[in-house]
C-alpha cells in the first residue's frame, strides 16, 4: 500500500474501498471481505444507509482499529450546525468507534458552513480525525478554504480518465487539500472496461484496463476508493502496485479527458433540487 500525508499530518492509504449503493444487508460481508484482502481505508456516507454494516465489520474483523481509517459524510438535510453536530454524533454510534478518521460535507448545499463549524469542533476535540469535503467545484471550494479555522484534508470529487478535473487538482494543490476520486471507473460509462487505450496500456503491463485506470489515478496523486462486491475483483482493485506507468502511458490516458461530468452538474438547477430535496 502507498500512502498520503494530509495537511494535518495524518497518513491516508492512497487506495481504499467505496461503500457506494452497497445495500445494508450486503455492506457488512463485503466490507469484510475487502479488509481480509488488505483493505484498511474504508469510504461510507449517512446517506448511503449502511454506516451500521461498517460498523459491525469494524467491530468483527479483528483488525486494530489505529490500522484502519474510515470515512463518512454528512448529508444535505442533516447541515447547519445543530444538525450535523448530532448527526455525527449518530455517525459516531452507527460506526460503533469511538472516533472518525475523516468527516466529509457531502454537498455543497443548505447551510454547509454551520456543518462546518460542528466538524472543527469535533476535530478540535479530538473524536474526529480529519475534515474536509465532497463535490465542492473550485469556486465554492475556494470559498470555503478562505473562511474558515481548519483548512479542508480533502475534497471528493467525480474523477475518472475521462473527467480528470484538472483544473480542480491545481486548486486542491494550490490550498495543500488532498484530491480524493469518486467513481474512478466512471460506474462503467462509456464502455470504461474495453477502452482501446486503457486496454492497450494495461495489456503493456500484464494489467486490466481497470487497473491501469486506478494505477493513472495514484500516479496523478489522486486517492481513489472503487467499490466491487466481488472479492475477487476487490484483490485485483488493490494490484496496482506493482507496475508504473510511463509518460508516453500517462499522456495518452490524460488524452482521454473530456472535461465534463459523466453523471450531473451542480450548476445545474433541477439537479440542486433533486439533490437538496433527498432526505436521509
Amino acid at each position: 500500500m502507498e500512502y498520503v500525508t494530509l495537511n494535518n499530518g495524518i497518513k491516508m492509504p492512497i487506495l481504499g474501498y467505496g461503500v457506494y449503493q452497497v445495500s445494508n444487508e450486503e455492506c457488512e460481508r463485503c466490507v469484510m471481505d475487502a479488509i481480509s484482502v488488505g483493505y484498511r481505508s474504508i469510504d461510507t456516507a449517512q446517506a448511503y444507509g449502511n454506516e451500521e454494516a461498517v460498523g459491525n465489520a469494524i467491530r468483527k474483523c479483528n483488525v486494530p482499529r489505529e490500522e484502519l481509517f474510515i470515512t463518512t459524510k454528512v448529508w444535505i438535510s442533516n447541515a447547519g450546525y445543530e444538525k450535523a453536530k448530532a448527526s455525527l454524533l449518530e455517525s459516531l454510534r452507527k460506526l460503533q468507534t469511538e472516533y472518525i478518521d475523516l468527516v466529509l460535507i457531502h454537498q455543497p448545499f443548505n447551510d454547509y458552513y454551520g456543518t462546518y463549524r460542528a466538524m472543527e469542533e469535533a476535530y478540535k476535540e479530538g473524536w474526529i480525525r480529519a475534515i474536509g469535503v465532497s463535490n465542492f467545484y473550485p469556486d465554492r471550494f475556494i470559498d470555503l478554504c478562505r473562511f474558515v479555522e481548519v483548512k479542508p484534508a480533502m475534497n471528493q470529487v467525480e474523477t475518472h480518465v475521462f473527467q480528470q478535473q484538472k483544473a480542480a487538482h491545481q486548486y486542491m494543490e494550490k490550498y495543500s487539500v488532498q484530491h480524493e476520486s469518486w467513481g474512478p471507473f466512471a460506474e462503467g460509462r462509456k464502455d470504461f472496461f474495453t477502452n482501446p487505450i486503457l486496454t492497450e496500456i494495461g495489456k503493456k503491463h500484464g494489467k486490466t484496463a481497470a487497473q491501469t485506470a486506478l494505477r493513472f489515478l495514484i500516479q496523478s496523486d489522486v486517492v481513489v476508493i472503487p467499490k466491487s462486491t466481488h472479492k475477487e475483483r476487490m484483490i485485483q482493485n488493490m494490484d496496482v502496485f506493482d507496475f508504473v506507468l510511463d509518460e508516453a502511458d500517462m499522456q495518452k490516458i490524460q488524452a482521454l479527458d473530456e472535461e465534463k461530468s459523466l453523471f450531473f452538474s451542480h450548476y445545474d438547477p433541477a439537479t440542486v433540487e433533486m439533490l437538496t430535496g433527498l432526505v436521509r
